[in-house]
C-alpha cells in the first residue's frame, strides 16, 4: 500500500514474505496467487505492498534466468502487487525444523554474503515499479558476537565498501538506487542501535540502519535512539515483542519453540534463548521481552502482554514529524507457524495486522492513495 504523508512524500506499507516457506520460483509464483492475492483483496486496495524474500536459490534462478525475472515482474504486476524492498537477511532454510543461530551464517565477513546481497539488489532494481527510483534490502547486522576477530572486522568492512561499490555502479547503469539496511538485533555485533557507530565511516547514500521494532524493544532501546545514529534509516520493520510480568514467566513456557530463537532480556540479564531464560537465566522479578514477533493488532492471553505501544512510539517519531525519518515500512511476523494458537487462516491475519498498521499511520495523518 501507498500513503502519503502530510509532506506530500509517499511512504511505503509491505508485509515481508519470510512468513512463506517457499525457497524456490514454482513456491513463490504460487505464494504470490494464493495468500498475497487474498490479502489484498481482503484488505479492499488496489495495490499491495510485499517485502519479498528470495532464498539464495531463487535469487540465483532469477539471475540466471532473465525470462523469469520478467514472468515475476509481470505476475506481480497482474495480482496487483509491488515489491519495492527485500527482505536479504535470511540466506535459505528459513523454514526448516531448526533454523536458531544458523540464520546469522553468512554473516558479512564472508564474500558470499555480498554476492548474495548484491544479487538481490540487482532483482530488486528489475522488480520496481516504474514510477519508484528507491529500493530498500534489509540484512543481518554483520555477524552473531561469537568468534568476532580483527581480521573478520577488517573482513566485514572490506565487504561493505565493495557493497557500496556495487551499489553505486548498479543506479549508475539502472538509474535504480538500491540502499541496504543493517538491522541491529540482540546477540549481534550491532546489537542496539547505538552500536551501529559501527558504520559512520560507510557509504550513506547506500548504507544505513534497518529498525526492527521488536528488537529494539527487547533492547529496551528509546524509541528515538536510531534517530540519533547519524544514519539513514532506510526501512522499518514493524513489528511487536511479547512481553511478561515479574512473576508470571513460566507462563511463556509456551512460546519456547525448537525453529527460532527467541533472545530475551530484562532490565538486568539476558539469554541468548528463551528455553534458557526460563531455566534460570533471568530474574524472576523482572519483566522479560522476548524477540517472539507476534501479530500487531492482537494480544496474547494474559498476564502476557506484547510491546505494541512501543511500536506505536516509534512510528511516532519515525513518521509523526514534519518529514518521514523512513519511508519503507514492512510487517514482519515471521512467527506465524509457530505462533501458539494461531489462526487457521494466515491470509486473514496478514490482512489484520496490516489493516492495524494503515489505521496507526492514518492517526498520524497519513492518507492512502
Amino acid at each position: 500500500m501507498r500513503l502519503r504523508h502530510p509532506d506530500g512524500s509517499t511512504v511505503h506499507l509491505s508485509y515481508c514474505t519470510n512468513v512463506h516457506p517457499a525457497e524456490d520460483l514454482p513456491g513463490i509464483h504460487a505464494q504470490l496467487s494464493g495468500i498475497a492475492a487474498r490479502v489484498r483483496r481482503l484488505l479492499g486496495v488496489e495495490r499491495l505492498g510485499l517485502g519479498l524474500w528470495l532464498s539464495q536459490h531463487a535469487a540465483a534462478d532469477l539471475l540466471a534466468h532473465p525470462g523469469e525475472l520478467a514472468r515475476l515482474r509481470e505476475r506481480l504486476t497482474a495480482l496487483g502487487l509491488e515489491v519495492v524492498t527485500l527482505n536479504g537477511f535470511p540466506y535459505r532454510g528459513f523454514h526448516d525444523e531448526i533454523v536458531k543461530y544458523r540464520v546469522y551464517s553468512p554473516d558479512w565477513a564472508d564474500a558470499e554474503r555480498l554476492r548474495y546481497t548484491l544479487g538481490l539488489a540487482e532483482i530488486l532494481a528489475a522488480l520496481l515499479p516504474d514510477d519508484v527510483t528507491e529500493g530498500t534490502i534489509s540484512t543481518l547486522p554483520l555477524a552473531w558476537r561469537t568468534g568476532w576477530t580483527g581480521d573478520k572486522a577488517a573482513a566485514v568492512m572490506a565487504n561493505l565498501d565493495a557493497a557500496a561499490e556495487g551499489l553505486r555502479a548498479l543506479a549508475g547503469h539502472t538509474g535504480k538506487v538500491i540502499r541496504l539496511g543493517f538491522e541491529p538485533e540482540p546477540g549481534c555485533i550491532i546489537e542496539t542501535t547505538p552500536q551501529a557507530t559501527l558504520l559512520s565511516d560507510v557509504d550513506h547514500d547506500h548504507l544505513g540502519l534497518c529498525l526492527d521494532a521488536c528488537h529494539m524493544a527487547v533492547g529496551f532501546e528509546e524509541p528515538g535512539a536510531g534517530a540519533r545514529t547519524g544514519l539513514p534509516i532506510v526501512k522499518l520493520q514493524a513489528s511487536c515483542a511479547l512481553e511478561a510480568p515479574p512473576g508470571a514467566q513460566r507462563t511463556l513456557a509456551a512460546f519456547d519453540e525448537a525453529r527460532f530463537l527467541h533472545q530475551t532480556r530484562s532490565a538486568t540479564g539476558y539469554a541468548d534463548d528463551l528455553g534458557e531464560a526460563l531455566a534460570g537465566g533471568l530474574p524472576a522479578d523482572e519483566s522479560w521481552r522476548v524477540h517472539f514477533h507476534v501479530p500487531l493488532h492482537d494480544a496474547p492471553p494474559p498476564p502476557l502482554t506484547t510491546s505494541a505501544p512501543y511500536l506505536r512510539g516509534l512510528l511516532d517519531v519515525l513518521l509523526g514529524g514534519e518529514s518521514p525519518l523512513t519511508r519503507h515500512v514492512e510487517v514482519e511476523t515471521y512467527t506465524w507457524n509457530v505462533l501458539p494458537g494461531a489462526p487457521s487462516d494466515l491470509a486473514e491475519g496478514i490482512a489484520a495486522e496490516l489493516d492495524w498498521m494503515r489505521g496507526q499511520l492514518a492517526a498520524l495523518g497519513l492518507k492512502e492513495t
